[in-house]
């Protein structure tokens, strides 16, 4: 089994990220794609996260009905912040007849090298990264990597960051949200 991993916060997870999982998932050299809920990413200050279990929750409500996504939430069990190597190195303990994936954009590609370890990853996965609005060319060396496949998948330019904005002016989200996920933030009064 060939697993693709979209890391992410999803803060709230939005049809950009739906989109983008399921082209992968469809599109890509891989069976299934599931989506790591990162309880908090190194790089980012956790303070405006909403909490990891709303997060896990509103992927599940906004993947329900596709057989071709999943979500774990490995990184929940694992020190924080978790860094992807090691939940790389504890996924194929726990599944060691799998083989992973990385999804990335092209703007974090451009930051790879001070990943913990991303030596081991290029070596031990491949990395399928997706074009992402106003990103730098990859770089050629990692370009021609043969552990690297560039995915022409479609280039969508929606923010969570946007989405909290609108939300917390109640504005409209009606499109950029499934709507499961809109009502469940709406009922818990989420973003305000």
């Amino acid at each position: 089994m060939r697993v693709g991993l979209l890391f992410g916060s999803f803060n709230p997870i939005h049809i950009g990220h739906l989109i983008l999982a399921n082209f992968m998932a469809t599109n890509a050299n891989v069976d299934t794609v599931w989506l790591v809920v990162s309880p908090q990413n190194p790089f980012k200050p956790s303070s405006s996260l909403l909490h990891e279990f709303d997060r896990l929750h509103m992927v599940r409500l906004a993947i329900a009905d596709n057989p071709d996504l999943g979500v774990t939430d490995i990184e929940f069990r694992m020190p924080k912040p978790s860094y992807t190597i090691d939940t790389l190195a504890w996924l194929k303990e726990k599944y060691p007849t799998y083989q992973f994936s990385l999804i990335m954009g092209e703007d974090n590609l451009a930051t790879f090298h001070k990943w913990k370890n991303h030596e081991q990853i290029l070596d031990q996965h491949e990395i399928l990264v997706y074009p992402r609005p106003g990103s730098a060319p990859v770089p050629e060396l990692l370009a021609s990597h043969p552990g690297i496949s560039l995915v022409e998948a479609p280039l969508l330019d929606i923010s969570a960051t946007f989405i909290r904005k609108c939300l917390r002016e109640n504005k409209s989200v009606k499109y950029l949200l499934p709507e499961a996920v809109e009502a469940y933030i709406r009922s818990k009064k989420l973003y305000e």
